[in-house]
């Protein structure tokens, strides 16, 4: 077993490298239909296995291609892995679609939604009032 910090470097070398492939290296053109960055790689304690966690932008019709893009692409970037990255054994790599983006915008949204909505201070100081004189001591 590889120790914490070993595992982190690893999995910050392998989102540099993979990166880098998604700007020049990977040829296939669905993976060009809609923007693609690695937002972040977890890789298992004995260093086998890479989630690569994928942040597209763009339609979902642009997503689905750029996923099966990518998939397809799995062996080639787990080839050019195996030769930039110096490790014993090349860890089994599989992409995975990151919507945390997509998520973080409606909950915003929502939020934004909420304030709009909520009424202004001034009115919340009228309408409140006393509410210890409705209860007896």
């Amino acid at each position: 077993m590889a120790t914490t910090r070993r595992v982190s470097r690893v999995a910050e070398l392998i989102k540099r490298e993979v990166s880098q492939m998604l700007l020049s290296g990977i040829k296939d053109d669905r993976v060009g239909t809609g923007m693609v960055s690695v937002t972040d790689v977890d890789v298992s304690g004995d260093l086998q296995h890479a989630k690569i966690y994928v942040s597209i932008y763009g339609s979902d019709e642009a997503k689905v291609e750029t996923m099966a893009g990518l998939k397809s692409a799995t062996g080639y970037v787990r080839s050019e892995l195996g030769a930039r990255v110096r490790l014993r054994r090349t860890p089994e790599v599989v992409f995975v679609e990151d919507r945390s983006i997509e998520r973080g915008n409606k909950v915003l949204s929502l939020l934004n939604q909420l304030e709009n909505n909520r009424p202004s201070e001034s009115q919340a100081s009228d309408d409140s009032t006393d509410e210890d004189d409705d209860f007896p001591d």
